[in-house]
């Protein structure tokens, strides 16, 4: 059985999900609980930011997007063997400064 605290924090609570999802329903602005990256910012990126700079593609400014490039790194298209080896060299440098761990030793391990 639930004592009174649980009840008024149960009706709190749902008090806060009506709000919150009235909101949008009524044409309110709400912010996005994660930042992403715009597309502006990322145009302002230097191209040695990106796995793949001649393309501008897979940036890896923090650690979020190092694991993003790793996990799409199968789906780029357009680029050369030597590209993608360059490219994986980019991405585990970015990976051992933003402390991410990457199982694959290279990137043809990620096409398996």
């Amino acid at each position: 059985m639930a004592t009174t605290k649980q009840k008024e924090a149960a009706r709190r609570n749902l008090e806060k999900a009506r709000a919150a999802q009235s909101a949008p329903a009524h044409g309110r602005q709400v912010p996005h609980e994660t930042q992403g990256m715009s597309t502006a910012e990322e145009n302002r990126l230097p191209d040695g930011d990106f796995a793949f700079p001649e393309e501008r593609k897979e940036p890896l400014n923090d650690a979020g997007h190092v694991r993003n490039a790793v996990a799409r790194f199968d789906q780029v298209e357009g680029v050369t063997d030597a590209e993608r080896d360059a490219a994986w060299r980019r991405i585990k440098a970015a990976a051992r400064r933003f402390d991410v761990e990457i199982t694959a030793d290279d990137w043809r391990q990620l096409f398996r």
